[in-house]
């Protein structure tokens, strides 16, 4: 299994796991997660520029000629009350089911904290739905904390 930057290349290797990964979150809360029908349309144009983008990281898993498993992130910018006013975020972390349990999730992320370490940004932050406690574990055995917690009102 080689984790490597991701290229314009592999973003239609990428899309579809997108696909899955925001059916997922829907199916979890469909109030904050759902999407737009044109998601994929504009997550295949961000990802292309991600790929390209030396303040972005952006990894694939490639198993053989298949790519498995991504993760993405970029650099944010706080609004300036914070100390920190730069920090990475990691939008998105998605392993295919018959490549879970194998650690490739925890290298993957524990390669994006270097990366994000080497673009000179002092924190990276992700989201979690409350649901995937599988998720939570993994990020806190990468050294991440609960900061604050999103709450959801519908009116």
């Amino acid at each position: 299994m080689e984790i490597r930057s991701a290229t314009a290349e592999d973003v239609p290797a990428v899309v579809p796991m997108v696909g899955r990964l925001i059916q997922l979150h829907t199916e979890w809360d469909a109030a904050r997660f759902e999407t737009h029908a044109s998601v994929l349309a504009g997550y295949r144009h961000w990802l292309t520029a991600r790929a390209n983008d030396p303040e972005s990281v952006f990894l694939v898993a490639q198993q053989r000629e298949a790519i498995v498993a991504f993760l993405i992130g970029t650099v944010e910018e706080s609004i300036p009350i914070y100390r920190v006013t730069r920090f990475g975020f990691v939008h998105d972390l998605w392993v295919e089911p018959d490549y879970r349990h194998e650690g490739l999730a925890k290298s993957m992320t524990l390669l994006a904290l270097e990366r994000f370490k080497s673009i000179g940004v002092p924190q990276v932050r992700l989201e979690t739905a409350v649901a995937n406690d599988a998720a939570r574990g993994l990020f806190a055995s990468c050294g991440f904390r609960v900061s604050t917690q999103e709450m959801l009102a519908e009116l």
